[in-house]
């Protein structure tokens, strides 16, 4: 990642952006090598660093307590129905508006490497947690590195398309992601260090 982009706070969304640091990664190189060809059109990258130890950035993403704390964008909650994280567990969450209504996901952990990273399935579904096929649906690769005393969160996220990764922009993803992170540094503001 170019050097102006390593700022704490900041989100970097790159469509496509690849870096050669991923290349061999066995979690992250089938989210683009398909077919024997380098795919880039249907992945987006998005990398943020946060002011904590990474342990503490980890368990933040992968324990219920702390994902319901802050895993919305601003204006929302989170509320978690199921949460197994494990290979071949999942998490079934809604994120909640102030008017009670919910946007239910399902988060299939495929791959956990703890405290390094994950794989997972990503998708819109109903409460009873069945995905919804006609919403787009993305593989997750997310990981985590030391960064001096911060933590550098990688996430790759691949669609099915470069359509189904354009509708997820225009649903809003950038922005989304954007708020959704700025709860997590609040959240790590307040919590005790590892």
């Amino acid at each position: 990642m170019p050097a102006d982009d390593e700022t704490v706070g900041e989100l970097v969304l790159r469509t496509p952006w690849l870096t050669p640091r991923y290349v061999g990664d066995p979690r992250a190189s089938d989210a683009w090598w398909r077919d024997g060809r380098l795919h880039t059109q249907d992945l987006a990258t998005i990398a943020r660093e946060f002011n904590a130890v990474r342990q503490l950035v980890w368990d933040c993403h992968t324990r219920q307590d702390l994902l319901d704390q802050w895993f919305a964008p601003k204006g929302l909650t989170t509320k978690t129905k199921h949460m197994d994280f494990r290979d071949g567990g999942y998490w079934h969450y809604a994120m909640v508006t102030p008017d009670g209504q919910h946007y239910w996901n399902r988060l299939e952990y495929v791959e956990t490497d703890p405290i390094d990273g994950y794989t997972a399935m990503d998708g819109f579904c109903d409460e009873t947690g069945t995905v919804n096929p006609d919403m787009p649906r993305s593989k997750l690769v997310v990981t985590f590195a030391d960064a001096s005393d911060r933590t550098l969160v990688t996430t790759i996220v691949q669609y099915a398309s470069p359509d189904d990764l354009q509708k997820a922009i225009d649903m809003g993803l950038e922005g989304g992601m954007a708020s959704t992170m700025e709860r997590l540094d609040e959240l790590l503001l307040v919590l005790p260090a590892s």
